[in-house]
């Protein structure tokens, strides 16, 4: 195996890749947003483009929207600049140690919010930093930090966006550019031929499985409570009865309606719409619940709104539901059942397999709901040889950031061999090594959908197995998933030729090598 000989970096630690070369030179000449699949070394890249910068003798700046990865990426920097003093700021620390740090380091790591707070404040500026680099910059859009923070980056300055999945939205993408003060971008494939070599396949498995009687009578009966709400809502020419009953659709209507009231107007249909909006909305949910998750995270749902709807002050749409025969019918299969998602059951079994096919083997298993993840928990710690875990936001007495991190050693340290994870797990955390990924639903949003996969084949090949209910929402939001994952590749391919047309030909530097 070669090794990259640059100034600065350890000898012998980071494997001398074309493209990563290739991809570092241009960022040295032009400020870009890097879009590298989960896996191939986007930090690494960001590694060789500071080590030059560091050379010239300026300081670089990396951000990252979490603590976990701000402790990840530092701890990388350090590591891998043995020469290089690495800081690492956050919102914990008061302002006058934050400015200490910045001033006595060659290389920050922060968190934007800290760094954005203290720009605003004028506790320091960042005229000595030759580099800014945003990891996930797709979250470079509307209020957030990255957005304040590069309006305080020098003009001579290099910045850098880096990115798997900046989403389908064309717009976005550019507003995200035009944010970061990014004039070009560098996408890369799987497919591509320099990438192809260091490509581990990952083998995606799509599982189908039937919901029971119990269930399904559940999902038909909050359906007819459904068609009849958006009906009414039709009658009173609040919708088009054309027009899908999804969540977006009820949302939409709903601020309409707020947005109404909000200007003074006060009706009967006003308000009769606000209480059939909630009503549906509602019902959305339950009937995700009752068709992706299972009888539990259902039952957990429908009790708080019996709660509230059995209260004479609490909201009129919950009180107006628990009234409902049909919603009297599905507490009835409620309660008369001990049935469970058979996704569960299968879930299981895959574990079972894959711990029993390599002795070594780690499991990433993700699911959108807390109540789920608690379940397959509680089930999967029965499975033989599993030893298992959960990771989970803060919010809601989740775990802290510092619990997060130390979750994920033991995870990468063998104490653990199966996650359990909300979307916390998704996004830029080093979770290495991992033998399979499991969806326990498809998500709609493909950055979420790509971040999830790339959790696993970094290091070998991978499995993905994605479980469906049949004949559910499931089979909806994995189809709009594949579509917009088709769609970004498309319009990323469009806006890189459209930028490279505007590109101005006075640039910084025509060609680098970087070696």
């Amino acid at each position: 195996m070669d090794y990259v000989d640059v100034p600065g970096i350890a000898p012998d630690r980071l494997e001398k890749r074309r493209y990563q070369s290739a991809i570092a030179s241009g960022c040295l000449g032009e400020n870009t947003l890097v879009i590298l699949p989960t896996g191939l070394g986007k930090t690494a890249v960001a590694l060789l483009v500071a080590a030059r910068i560091l050379h010239k003798g300026k300081k670089v700046l990396m951000l990252a929207p979490t603590k976990p990865l701000v402790d990840q990426h530092s701890e990388y920097f350090s590591s891998m600049l043995p020469e290089t003093r690495v800081g690492m700021v956050n919102g914990h620390m008061q302002p006058k140690k934050r400015k200490a740090i910045l001033e006595d380091s060659d290389l920050v790591v922060s968190t934007p919010q800290s760094v954005s707070n203290d720009l605003d404040n004028g506790v320091y500026d960042l005229s000595d930093f030759g580099l800014v680099i945003y990891d996930e910059a797709h979250r470079g859009t509307g209020n957030y930090d990255y957005v304040n923070v590069a309006g305080y980056v020098p003009e001579d300055a290099v910045s850098m966006g880096m990115t798997a999945s900046p989403g389908s939205d064309l717009k976005k993408i550019e507003e995200v550019c035009g944010n970061l003060g990014l004039t070009r971008i560098d996408v890369r494939s799987d497919d591509d031929p320099d990438v192809s070599p260091y490509v581990h396949d990952t083998y995606v498995n799509r599982i189908v499985v039937n919901l029971p009687k119990d269930l399904t009578d559940i999902s038909d009966l909050l359906r007819k409570m459904l068609y009849k709400d958006f009906g009414d809502l039709s009658a009173l020419h609040l919708t088009n009865p054309n027009w899908p009953a999804s969540k977006k659709h009820m949302l939409t209507i709903q601020g309409s309606l707020q947005m109404r009231l909000r200007n003074g107007e006060k009706s009967m249909t006003l308000f009769r719409g606000l209480s059939l909006t909630s009503m549906c909305i509602k019902l959305l949910y339950a009937i995700e619940l009752a068709e992706t998750q299972g009888m539990s995270p259902l039952r957990a749902f429908l009790s708080k709104i019996n709660e509230s709807g059995e209260d004479p002050k609490g909201p009129k749409a919950d009180r107006e539901l628990v009234k409902r025969e049909e919603y009297k019918q599905i507490w009835h299969i409620i309660g008369s059942s001990d049935v469970e998602h058979p996704k569960v059951s299968r879930i299981m079994s895959l574990v079972s397999r894959v711990l029993n096919s390599r002795e070594s083997s780690k499991i990433l298993v993700f699911a959108q709901y807390r109540e789920t993840c608690d379940i397959l928990v509680e089930k999967l710690s029965h499975v033989e040889n599993a030893k298992v875990t959960k990771l989970i936001g803060q919010a809601n007495g989740g775990l802290k950031q510092k619990e997060q991190i130390e979750m994920l050693d033991q995870f990468r340290s063998g104490d653990f061999n199966v996650v359990v994870s909300t979307s916390v797990g998704e996004e830029g955390l080093d979770i290495t090594s991992t033998n399979a990924v499991i969806f326990y639903e498809p998500v709609s949003s493909e950055i979420r959908t790509i971040q999830r996969r790339g959790r696993t084949g970094r290091k070998n090949d991978g499995e993905v197995y994605v479980l469906i209910a049949a004949g559910t929402m499931d089979e909806v939001v994995e189809s709009a998933s594949k579509k917009k994952e088709a769609l970004m590749r498309q319009r990323l391919e469009t806006l890189s030729r459209d930028l490279q047309k505007k590109r101005p030909v006075d640039r910084r530097q025509t060609e680098i090598d970087i070696y």
